[in-house]
């Protein structure tokens, strides 16, 4: 995993610029000079995707890669980039101390990225929001987060996969029929109806374009967390330019583009079998035997905006993360030892106290 972060002079005093996620503006906060990401140089184009197979064979043409200097984070295993004249910092995904090192990373360019539509404090604000609301979560936590250092936008590395599939089935097709049984049920003769199923061998083809079946590329957050942000509105995708990234980092892809497409044939061989199921129909189904060809395998390096907050809190470290869209919340239950005692102590004496109650009124 390498995490970048890009760098956009003002115009006018040349300090950094930042993308302001309420205007979809380059604004810098030094002077208050705004830019328009569609009148600068960096004007967007058509979201194209690649060639699976041509990728595989490293035939991409060479504009589609890139080469970043990065280092490695000694507790998570993150690999971060970061800025020539900075020689320590934090890792972004777990608060522990990194020490820059030497090393390269050759990789896809993205394709195209979800610009954050939610500021930080927004995201802090759902943060809070969501701690606030967990039972049993312990105060000095929730107040650390509250007064905390603020949280750290990074965009995401995910693939997306198109592919035309063709598959040839065999299999079953059960319809439910009932027969009449006589029981006896407390010395009674009583009747009962019996579901049986006959089945009768099916075979058939079905065909289904698959468009933008989305997988998590990076490794440094649990994937529980980043599942739990869904749904994302790849509708509102929009050609990659660096411009997005000013002011936020962003996550280098650390799952290859091949062990990718193995997680998404995973998720189109469950949408097939649903499918096939639906084409044998009656009332249940057996699948034997399923023969899919898949043609014409596209792909696209996305990048998604998350929020990312990371606290060691009593030698604990807690990572919580924001759907930079949504607001939504994920991250690690914290659990305070001391609510939970005082739960179980209150419980008892209620207990205790309705028992007492139920002996006196016996």
């Amino acid at each position: 995993m390498t995490n970048m972060q890009q760098h956009f002079p003002c115009d006018t005093c040349g300090a950094d610029l930042r993308f302001e996620p309420k205007t979809g503006q380059l604004v810098c906060q030094h002077c208050g000079n705004t830019e328009s990401l569609e009148q600068g140089p960096w004007a967007a184009t058509t979201i194209r995707e690649l060639d699976f197979n041509a990728a595989l064979k490293g035939a991409l043409p060479a504009p589609e890669m890139e080469e970043t200097r990065v280092s490695k984070c000694p507790n998570c295993a993150a690999e971060v980039e970061f800025d020539p004249d900075i020689h320590a910092k934090e890792c972004p995904f777990c608060a522990t101390p990194v020490v820059t090192d030497t090393g390269t990373h050759r990789h896809i360019k993205p394709r195209a990225v979800l610009p954050f539509a939610l500021d930080e404090p927004t995201a802090h604000d759902a943060m809070n929001d969501w701690l606030g609301a967990l039972w049993f979560a312990p105060n000095g936590l929730q107040d650390y987060a509250r007064k905390g250092r603020r949280m750290d936008g990074i965009y995401v590395p995910y693939w997306t996969y198109d592919a035309d599939t063709a598959t040839r089935y065999s299999g079953e097709r059960g319809t439910v029929y009932y027969e009449t049984r006589t029981v006896m049920r407390n010395g009674k003769r009583q009747s009962i109806r019996v579901a049986k199923v006959r089945w009768r061998a099916a075979r058939g083809q079905v065909a289904r374009f698959f468009d933008d079946v989305l997988v998590l590329a990076s490794k440094s957050l649990p994937k529980r967390f980043t599942d739990g942000l869904a749904p994302w509105d790849l509708s509102a995708l929009e050609p990659y330019t660096p411009e997005y990234l000013a002011g936020f980092r962003a996550e280098g892809y650390a799952v290859s583009l091949e062990e990718g497409f193995a997680e998404a044939r995973a998720v189109m061989d469950g949408v097939i079998r649903r499918d096939i199921k639906f084409d044998i129909g009656g009332d249940r189904q057996r699948i034997h035997q399923v023969d899919t060809t898949v043609r014409d395998v596209t792909f696209k390096h996305v990048l998604l905006p998350v929020w990312l907050a990371a606290y060691k809190y009593r030698g604990e470290t807690y990572r919580f993360v924001v759907n930079g869209r949504t607001g939504k919340v994920q991250g690690q239950r914290p659990y305070s030892a001391v609510k939970i005692a005082l739960a179980i102590i209150a419980g008892l004496i209620i207990a205790a106290a309705i028992g007492l109650a139920y002996g006196l009124n016996a």
